[in-house]
Formats: structure tokens, C-alpha cells, sequence
């Protein structure tokens, strides 16, 4: 499959989740939003990996953006466990997950 395909379904999924973050309000939303654009980025390293190792013949060399992949799954696990936390706590001490009602916690 050409990589235009990957180019276009990241692109798409990006312009998505950028679209998720400005609009909405909702907390759990947002954080899905920004997963989404995460998600959409290691589809592109996994597709230019693939890409670089059909061009070359060592194929140790097309490991290494699978590889910075799983280590970037690995810090989006621990940052949605943190972020759901903060969310949940969020929630309980003012009953609501809207970003806006942040605003007025400053004062």
C-alpha cells in the first residue's frame, strides 16, 4: 500500500482530534481528542519505519521507529493513568468535568 494512504489517515485523524480539543469542553473528551493526535503520530513512524525498511535491505534499521513507538505507547499509558486521576478528582471535588469551570478555581 502506498504511503500516501498512512499520510492522509493521520493526517485525517490529527486534523480530528485538533478539532476535538478547540471545540469541546468536556475534560474526557479532550483527553481522547489529544490520544487521538497521539495515536495518529505512531501510525506516521509506523508507516515510514515500514517505508525505510522496504528501501533497505538491513532490516534491523525499520525496527527503530516500531521501537520508538512502544516506548511512546509506554509514556501515553502512564499519562492516561495520571490524566484520569486528575479527571476523577476533578469530579469529585466539584462534580463537573468542564474546562471552563477551571477558570473560576483561580480566584
Amino acid at each position: 500500500m502506498p504511503i500516501n494512504y498512512y499520510i492522509v489517515l493521520a493526517l485525517s485523524l490529527f486534523s480530528i482530534g485538533i478539532v476535538g480539543v478547540l471545540t469541546r469542553r468536556n475534560a474526557i473528551i479532550v483527553f481522547m481528542c489529544i490520544e487521538l493526535m497521539l495515536n495518529s503520530v505512531n501510525l506516521l513512524l509506523v508507516a515510514f519505519s515500514k517505508m525505510q525498511a522496504a528501501q533497505d535491505a538491513v532490516q534491523v534499521a525499520a525496527a527503530d521507529g516500531q521501537l520508538f513507538v512502544f516506548f511512546i505507547m509506554v509514556v501515553a499509558a502512564a499519562e492516561v493513568s495520571v490524566g484520569l486521576a486528575i479527571i476523577v478528582m476533578m469530579y469529585r471535588n466539584i462534580h463537573s468535568v468542564d474546562i471552563n469551570f477551571l477558570n473560576r478555581l483561580k480566584h
